[in-house]
């Protein structure tokens, strides 16, 4: 069932993204920006409407078109007009009568106002395909056309005559007029769960081939979800619709009569196995005008209540990049706060360095945002790129690695809070009560000059600190003691030397110093990149430092 994606409609019938502050632009950068989504919103309208295909999902495409009208409002006096969606999809063939499209209930409240305002209401699933026409002349199917722009589409006669979903003949010879999706066949599909599965553009897919295969035609079904010009009452035309052949249309139409019912329905099509793709569901009230009185846009008597939004789109406010304890460099996106499943979102990670330089954002880009298992914030992809390309200053190439950053000299001090976040850590020294907070605050203190300062400091340079109360310098206090009772292997843990257990059983340090890459090698399990790791590290000048002052303050193995 088609979506109407007209602008008149944005404001009160929109799952829109939430609305943003006015962007910092002058009026050049807003015309640009403008112009820009205005040309991408174009090329999807073309995609949908002539071609079938789906390059951004509706819920995006949504929520891009809000943007665009925030951005409208924000600059009035540089607004670019918002495409017509409809603008080149029109085809040589004229719908008998015309293909409404439906405009979109933003939420319960607009749920709730649009039946209060109606009687009689049937509420179905709104199946993901692509919408056809089909006219019967005595029983016989004639003709097929495709969406289009609502009052003209394209010619889909010869393919959809191949198809065994769709009824050639109907019983009793009538000539009548149809329209529905024509969808891909699906065993057991659980929207909440799979979402779309591509069935929409693998639909038009098939229907664009010039010699439609057997295998495809056999996977296309047919939901009809409009009879024009059928019986007045909508029992009488569900009825009549399985009467012709056409039973699932009345399996899945059922009546409502106030907000509960529309959400029990929602949310069971939502999670139930069903044949087909859905978005969403169709409100339709009973009575509705003839096929003659219809138009090409969004009637009052059907609107559609998509699913919750499975993606957001979110602009980036900034790049940066957080370092771990070895080095690893991650790209975090900061971004304008954006809501999914309750959830409110402020940034995402990017994984990789390699993934950022590929996919090139920055500061302004517009992306998308998912749920991975339904709590972890998940990049999706970049839906548009802003037309003014900001500069992101990332780390160079080998800045950071395994043995960078044991001080916190300029540039490295989230490393060095990292290696202090392990050394503390359960899986270090497991310093009860020591967190990150301690360990940045010691550092704004200036009191960490090396990675093991802190077991030097006593009681009276911890009062001194601005913020460290009686009880946290009693705790740090606690920890120093707990450190020094810590067993020689634990220590090497928490320093992040990659000792092998082969290797847990020799004297220690002094053999480890002095072996050679082969001597590592020999152990069991370790290979040529473990052996060079392990050489380097024990014979790094700063991790041999350390070493001297663990010896210094007297930790029992050094």
């Amino acid at each position: 069932m088609p979506i109407m994606k007209t602008p008149t409609i944005l404001a009160a019938l929109l799952f829109a993204a939430p609305a943003l502050a006015c962007p910092p632009w002058s009026g050049e950068r807003a015309a640009h920006e403008s112009e820009t989504l205005t040309r991408r919103l174009a090329e999807w309208d073309l995609a949908y409407h002539r071609d079938g295909r789906s390059p951004v999902a509706d819920e995006l495409y949504d929520q891009a078109r809000a943007r665009l009208a925030e951005w409208q409002a924000c600059f009035p006096e540089v607004a670019v007009a918002a495409p017509a969606p409809l603008a080149g999809s029109a085809g040589p063939l004229r719908h008998p009568v015309p293909q409404t499209g439906l405009a979109k209930l933003a939420d319960e409240d607009a749920l709730r106002t649009w039946l209060a305002a109606r009687e009689e209401v049937w509420i179905q699933p709104k199946v993901d395909g692509v919408a056809v026409t089909l006219v019967y002349r005595q029983g016989v199917l004639a003709r097929a056309i495709s969406r289009g722009d609502g009052l003209t589409g394209q010619d889909w006669t010869d393919n959809v005559r191949r198809l065994p979903g769709v009824l050639q003949r109907l019983p009793g010879d009538p000539d009548l007029l149809l329209q529905g999706e024509l969808y891909w066949r699906l065993d057991g599909h659980v929207q909440a769960l799979a979402g779309g599965a591509n069935a929409r553009s693998r639909v038009a897919g098939a229907l664009r081939q010039q010699q439609l295969g057997e295998r495809d035609a056999a996977r296309i079904g047919l939901f009809v979800w409009a009879w024009p010009d059928g019986p007045a009452d909508m029992r009488e035309r569900l009825d009549g619709l399985a009467a012709l052949g056409f039973p699932d249309t009345g399996r899945y139409t059922q009546p409502v009569a106030d907000p509960a019912g529309a959400r029990h329905w929602r949310q069971n099509w939502y999670e139930a196995a069903l044949p087909f793709a859905t978005d969403g569901v169709v409100l339709r009230q009973g009575n509705r005008p003839p096929g003659a009185r219809w138009r090409a846009e969004p009637p009052s008597w059907a609107a559609a209540w998509k699913y919750p939004l499975r993606r957001a789109l979110a602009e980036v406010r900034a790049v940066g990049f957080s370092v771990g304890r070895t080095g690893r460099v991650t790209p975090v996106l900061e971004l304008e706060p954006v809501t999914l499943d309750d959830k409110r979102i402020t940034r995402v990670s990017l994984g990789s360095l390699e993934r950022w330089r590929r996919l090139d954002i920055r500061p302004g880009d517009q992306v998308a945002i998912t749920l991975a298992g339904h709590t972890i914030p998940h990049l999706e992809g970049v839906v548009w790129r802003a037309a003014e390309r900001a500069s992101v200053a990332a780390p160079a190439d080998g800045q950071h690695h395994a043995l960078s950053c044991w001080r916190p000299t300029a540039g490295c001090e989230e490393q060095f809070l990292a290696r202090l976040a392990w050394l503390g850590g359960p899986q270090g020294l497991d310093l009860p009560g020591i967190g990150a907070g301690a360990w940045r605050t010691l550092l704004e203190a200036g009191l960490l000059p090396d990675l093991l300062a802190w077991l030097e400091l006593d009681a009276e340079r911890l009062q001194a600190v601005a913020g460290l109360g009686p009880a946290r310098v009693q705790t740090l206090l606690q920890a120093q003691s707990t450190a020094r009772r810590r067993p020689f292997e634990r220590w090497w843990r928490a320093l992040g030397a990659p000792v092998p257990e082969a290797a847990e059983a020799e004297p220690g340090w002094p053999t480890w110093r002095q072996h050679s890459e082969a001597d590592w090698q020999a152990m069991d399990g370790i290979g040529p990149v473990r052996a060079r790791q392990l050489r380097a590290f024990f014979g790094d000048p700063e991790v041999i430092a350390l070493v001297e002052k663990l010896q210094a303050v007297g930790i029992d193995g050094f």
